[in-house]
């Protein structure tokens, strides 16, 4: 990685390792800087020979020396004009440095923080023109850089929340050392620049509880008309986090209810028009009288994903402390419907365990396919599904050899899967990069649909193959996507792609990689240890009858339809 400012790191560099490394606790992190005064030639080197990331901490003084408190230059309000034009050419030339940067390197950059000296006629407390002119010239630069490539900002005003303005700067430290931190304000700069280098996975769902927590009011005492959310009696903390879920869920985030209630009372609740949270966007919906941990544990087993990825919000400390006692790891918030300072920082809370920095078009279909799926689980039966209904789900399963190490969803499949997942190894996007280009090297990414509708990406194949031999060293699929036999047509549709005799398979178990030794198991006929092989004529003996529509695509082109 590479620390990319134009003064003496020192102490930002040390706490920005630390904050990378224990981020990265299984990787080994190497931390190289500049030379003082050259940020732009750092970016330069850095487009040259391409780190896995860069942090870039911009600073008035990068803009011009005269902006800093080590120039030597008369302060003069003459010079003012002479300022906004270098600074504006400096900030193209950062721009266009920035832009040459291989574009899977990923980028995080701080903007100016420390107060500038104070050179200019007006008094401190009032803003000059020529400060809201730098203003504006960095929201331009930002939003220039936003369209040219990807880039992380670090939220100003958050971090002025965490590290005040006046405890930034040190004066002594900038003129004997050339470095203008105080020691909190580098450790705060440099956490905020590991969350943008390294993100947190955000929690797939939220579990909720209803009385008193998504609206004011229990609706067994007061009935579905006299529960409120508004702002006329006082209710409107309800109101706002009946919006933050809607828009969770508008982004992919899954919405469940957990709640003691009576169940036709609670679908009463829900078809008010005024509700601001819709009915169709939370599913399932537990509401009986059983204990709240007992909703939890078939909620996340409809969802299929493993409690510390779910956040429980509820108004009880018991009812927090029950579920917390019966799923550890889960992430328990209390709403606290009466204080509005809490409300407004869980608020936040929840939104920063649960945003996404982008939103694939897969976030928005895992609501629906989590309910097709529930569907297909429900009319086929717990057990696998048999052929005669295999064969009238018209399914439809699209096979793109186009590449995938460009899209990041393809990655974050690759790193989020633990159930079919080949090894449980995790890659970054530089790892993955140079794996998916390398010479003989193919990546299958698998798209699914069928009558209860579509599941979109859900498979990731990756590989190479030679001289008749696939090895497969990364697979991945969606446990949404289980029990269609989508993993036998993958085999087939590789197998026939290479005209491959035998696949081998990098195969290592994990705690929760079940699903996938038991594939292999069923393929091979003895317990998976190691590296797998399976030969061609071994696996078309061994695979059940395939119903799916197979596309074949690649580089965008498609080769051919078939029938499974």
């Amino acid at each position: 990685m590479v620390l990319a400012c134009g003064f003496t790191p020192l102490h930002l560099k040390t706490f920005l390792h630390a904050h990378l490394q224990e981020a990265l606790p299984l990787r080994a992190v190497t931390l190289t800087e500049g030379l003082f005064g050259d940020l732009y030639g750092t970016l330069a080197r850095a487009a040259a020979q391409p780190p896995q990331s860069v942090a870039i901490a911009l600073e008035w003084s990068d803009i011009d020396p005269r902006l800093g408190y080590r120039s030597t230059a008369q302060w003069s309000p003459a010079a003012a004009d002479d300022i906004m034009g270098v600074a504006e050419t400096t900030l193209r030339r950062l721009r266009i440095g920035i832009g040459k940067i291989a574009k899977e390197v990923r980028i995080a950059i701080s903007l100016p923080g420390l107060p500038l000296p104070p050179m200019f006629q007006t008094p401190g407390w009032q803003q000059s023109r020529c400060e809201i002119q730098l203003c504006r010239l960095i929201a331009l630069f930002c939003g220039e850089l936003a369209t040219d490539r990807d880039a992380a900002f670090v939220n100003a005003n958050r971090l002025t929340e965490e590290s005040p303005l006046r405890g930034r700067f040190d004066l002594r430290s900038d003129l004997l050392f050339g470095f203008p931190y105080s020691l909190s304000h580098a450790d705060c700069l440099a956490e905020s620049l590991t969350r943008l280098l390294v993100p947190i996975p955000p929690r797939k769902g939220i579990i909720t509880d209803l009385d008193d927590t998504l609206w004011n009011g229990i609706a067994g005492e007061v009935g579905p008309e006299g529960i409120s959310w508004d702002l006329a009696r006082h209710h409107h903390l309800h109101a706002l986090y009946q919006n933050l879920l809607s828009s969770l869920a508008d982004q992919g985030t899954l919405i469940g209810i957990a709640s003691k209630n009576d169940a036709d009372l609670v679908e009463k609740c829900f078809a008010r028009p005024d509700i601001l949270l819709r009915p169709e966007k939370v599913f399932p919906r537990e509401v009986h009288w059983q204990a709240k941990s007992t909703s939890v544990t078939r909620i996340l087993e409809t969802w299929n994903v493993a409690a510390d990825s779910v956040i429980f919000v509820d108004d009880s400390p018991m009812e927090l402390a029950e579920v917390a006692a019966a799923h550890p790891g889960i992430q328990c918030v209390l709403f606290p419907k009466n204080d509005y300072a809490a409300a407004h920082r869980v608020l936040d809370q929840i939104r920063d365990l649960c945003a996404h920095e982008r939103v694939s078009p897969e976030d928005l279909l895992r609501a629906a396919s989590i309910r097709a799926s529930a569907e297909f689980k429900q009319i086929s039966g717990e057990n696998a599904a048999p052929d005669a209904f295999l064969e009238g789900m018209r399914s439809v399963v699209t096979i793109d050899f186009g590449g995938g190490h460009e899209d990041g969803r393809v990655l974050e499949l690759v790193n989020k899967t633990n159930q079919f997942n080949l090894n449980g190894i995790r890659r970054t996007a530089e790892d993955w990069r140079m794996l998916t280009l390398a010479e003989g090297s193919f990546t299958a990414v698998v798209t699914y649909e069928d009558k209860f509708g579509p599941l979109g990406r859900i498979s990731i194949v990756q590989g190479s193959h030679s001289g008749g031999v696939m090895k497969i060293g990364t697979w991945v699929m969606s446990c949404r996507a289980f029990s269609r036999r989508i993993e036998h047509q993958c085999l087939r549709t590789l197998f026939e792609r290479f005209d491959a005799r035998k696949a081998t398979f990098d195969f290592a178990p994990t705690a929760r990689n079940g699903p996938l030794q038991e594939l292999l198991v069923s393929l091979t006929g003895n317990l998976p240890q190691g590296t797998v092989s399976l030969a061609r004529q071994e696996f078309l003996d061994r695979c059940p009858r395939l119903f799916h529509r197979v596309i074949v695509r690649s580089d965008g082109i498609q080769e051919e339809g078939l029938n499974g």
